[in-house]
């Protein structure tokens, strides 16, 4: 399967040259949801209670130039970007958890976590 392509803007972007563009990503979405374990003893095991919230963590690996790395850093030290989420088709207000660079390669790593309100 082809790449995709993953944008990414500043939190104070309000117009689409705001964006940036990585070309030919590798994208992997985890959601996880919060659960309340209650162990019942003497009674038939123990039951599981969803608290109903979500975690989405974004993984994002591909390439991208110095010019882009420098504005993503930028993204990365000033606030909670957005990214556009290609398999549900919306914009996301995310926070960096991690952030990688291979100035060699141009190789990144970039893991993020969806800011839900």
């Amino acid at each position: 399967m082809a790449g995709i392509d993953f944008f990414i803007r500043p939190a104070t972007g309000t117009t689409s040259s705001d964006w940036v563009r990585l070309p030919n990503c590798d994208i992997h979405v985890r959601l996880t949801r919060r659960l309340t374990r209650t162990i019942i003893r003497g009674g038939e095991g123990d039951n599981l209670h969803d608290e109903g919230s979500e975690s989405t963590v974004y993984t994002v690996k591909g390439e991208a130039s110095l010019e882009d790395y420098k504005r993503i850093l930028s993204m990365f030290r000033s606030g909670q970007p957005y990214i556009h989420d290609p398999f549900e088709e919306r914009d996301v207000k995310v926070l960096f958890a991690a952030m990688e660079y291979e100035g060699s390669s141009e190789a990144f790593m970039f893991e993020l976590i969806e800011d839900i309100d």
